[in-house]
């Protein structure tokens, strides 16, 4: 038996996250729709103002809390966006907040939690350890302890997202939800049963950290022993025990993705909506593409858009090469004046865009016999490489593509 959550609650909830909330309208994506077949709405809480959805669970708990409780201080532990909405309430109500993070938590998502007032702790290398050290904190200092997922009013205030879906889409057929420690879907799932049982309610997971997917397998929550994918916000070991009920009773599936479809997803993300989305954000996009449905109207819940300047260029750089819009060939050429001229045409006939070239004399003993020249390029896709790849085949130069980053 679980303990039934009311409408009341969740209505209580939905108006008075709107104090710290602005307003997320579902964005019709004419791009994804053409792609699946179905009706894709975007939900964009990663437009919030802490960047993600976390802030409406954070608020809502911490305004349930005594003012005595508030008082002693809050701490919690979080990958980043928690600790924001976390760090927002306690500077709203006047009070101390602590918060424990992962020692490689992306700088912006850091920086954004001490410029609410907040302290940061740097501890451990997930989340699971981050909040081992929460809660050892909390025990000595005598802190208020609000847990990022594992909390009923944590998930009663993320199900907000779902009441604001339902105000718009009243005949939604599938809600895509991200899972890290299962907060934001226990929630989400509940209240939509609630709103609609026949809609369906979809959890995504990274491959490389599916905690809530082995535990639901197995019936029981279970820890894995690693979590490891470059959507942070969900790399979580160990899913929570309160709202794990929830999970089993309310969402129908759960599925995964690669950190590889996640790099698309930035990808199409940028190009198609505008939008800059973290990698937990994107996990509902990038698992549109698994959907074995058709002309039903999907809601992809994008959860957050904090992630770093440098792992944007990372991720940028890895999906051009990943779709073939840039790579690096090595061709070998006689030591001789003009050969540089010669491949330079060629690629300039096959429009290629050179980007660098590194010359290597010292590639075989007989330099006057040949040398290498590694030519990294930009292409309209896949298929425009391929073409220069045999181009410069048909013209002798024995391309081979040599590696993949540049």
């Amino acid at each position: 038996m679980i303990k039934e959550l009311s409408l009341e609650k969740f209505k209580e909830a939905a108006q008075i996250v709107k104090n710290v909330t602005v307003p997320t309208n579902l964005v019709y994506s004419d791009y994804f729709s053409k792609q699946t077949g179905n009706k894709v709405y975007i939900k964009p809480e990663n437009l919030q103002s802490t960047g993600a959805y976390k802030v409406r669970g954070a608020y809502y708990k911490i305004s349930q809390l005594s003012e005595e409780e508030r008082a002693k201080g809050l701490i919690t532990a979080s990958a980043g966006n928690h600790a924001q909405g976390v760090a927002n309430a306690a500077k709203i109500y006047g009070v101390k907040a602590t918060i424990a993070m992962p020692k490689g938590t992306p700088l912006i998502k850091v920086n954004r939690t001490k410029s609410y007032g907040a302290e940061v702790v740097l501890h451990g290398n997930v989340y699971d350890e981050a909040c081992e050290e929460a809660l050892r904190l909390a025990k000595e200092h005598g802190y208020t302890f609000v847990h990022p997922f594992d909390d009923l009013e944590v998930a009663t205030g993320q199900a907000s997202v779902a009441m604001e879906i339902f105000d718009e889409l009243p005949d939604v057929d599938c809600i895509l939800v991200p899972i890290g420690g299962g907060g934001l879907a226990s929630g989400v799932a509940t209240l939509a049963k609630m709103l609609n049982p026949k809609v369906r309610v979809i959890g995504v997971e990274p491959s490389g950290a599916n905690c809530m997917q082995a535990s639901v397998k197995e019936g029981h929550v279970i820890s894995l022993s690693s979590a490891v994918t470059i959507a942070d916000g969900t790399a979580v070991k160990t899913p929570g025990t309160v709202i794990f009920p929830y999970i089993q009773k309310y969402v129908d599936e759960i599925i995964t993705v690669d950190d590889s479809d996640l790099i698309d997803a930035f990808l199409d993300m940028v190009e198609n909506h505008k939008m800059v989305c973290e990698g937990s954000g994107l996990l509902t996009i990038a698992a549109l593409k698994q959907l074995e449905c058709w002309d039903k109207k999907i809601v992809s819940i994008i959860s957050g858009g904090n992630i770093d300047i440098i792992t944007m260029s990372s991720i940028l750089q890895h999906g051009l090469i990943q779709r073939g819009r840039i790579f690096t060939v090595s061709v070998l050429l006689p030591d001789k004046p003009d050969q540089l001229e010669g491949v330079s045409k060629l690629i300039a006939e096959q429009q290629g865009n050179v980007v660098k070239l590194e010359h290597n004399q010292f590639v075989s003993i007989n330099r006057n016999a040949e040398v290498e020249l590694r030519i990294t390029l930009e292409t309209f896709g896949e298929e425009h490489k391929q073409t220069i790849v045999e181009a410069l085949d048909k013209a002798g130069y024995k391309p081979k593509i040599v590696r993949t980053t540049l």
